[in-house]
């Protein structure tokens, strides 16, 4: 499961991505909102690459942009390998997302907490960041759909509901995928 996961997460995440960048840049047409280079900056940071005042160089920026993109769509995808599929595997992952980003921006010191930012920036970042979530929940689980229910599943399909009674299903129907 996990090479099938690694290699469909990077595709959804991906997908994911471009998404997101999309809804930023027809955004951004309508707003008026200058380009974010928060991505280099972090990325600079991490890498210890030199820093630079001002606008950054779009690759820096794309590499970090689309490599988070890919990276986290891995997690998006053994979620939807393990069976927590559908709008509300997605809606949690958006959480992860933001997360993943305000740990990386405020750790590096490139970001401040959501909670000091004007209230429109904030909703634009949610929205972006749900966007990518949702496409990238799509592709996940269209993509690992194709091998059958998750093991998770395959267990709420004994009987549903939460019952303390139902045990899992056997091992070697768990560990198939």
């Amino acid at each position: 499961m996990i090479k099938r996961a690694v290699r469909q997460g990077l595709i959804a995440g991906l997908a994911g991505g471009v998404a997101m960048t999309l809804g930023e840049k027809l955004e951004q047409a309508v707003t008026g909102r200058p380009d974010s280079y928060v991505p280099a900056r972090v990325l600079q940071r991490l890498t210890g690459m030199p820093e630079h005042p001002g606008k950054q160089p779009l690759p820096v920026n794309w590499a970090m942009h689309f490599g988070q993109a890919a990276l986290l769509g891995v997690l998006r995808s053994v979620m939807a390998h393990a069976g927590l599929r559908g709008p509300a595997a997605s809606a949690k992952f958006a959480v992860v997302r933001l997360t993943n980003d305000q740990i990386l921006e405020n750790a590096t010191g490139v970001g401040a907490p959501p909670s000091t930012w004007p209230r429109g920036e904030l909703v634009v970042d949610v929205l972006h960041k749900s966007v990518y979530a949702l496409v990238t929940g799509a592709v996940a689980d269209a993509l690992a759909a194709r091998q059958g229910p998750g093991p998770g599943q395959s267990h709420a399909a004994v009987r549903p509901g939460r019952h303390s009674d139902v045990g899992p299903p056997p091992r070697k129907d768990a560990s198939d995928r």
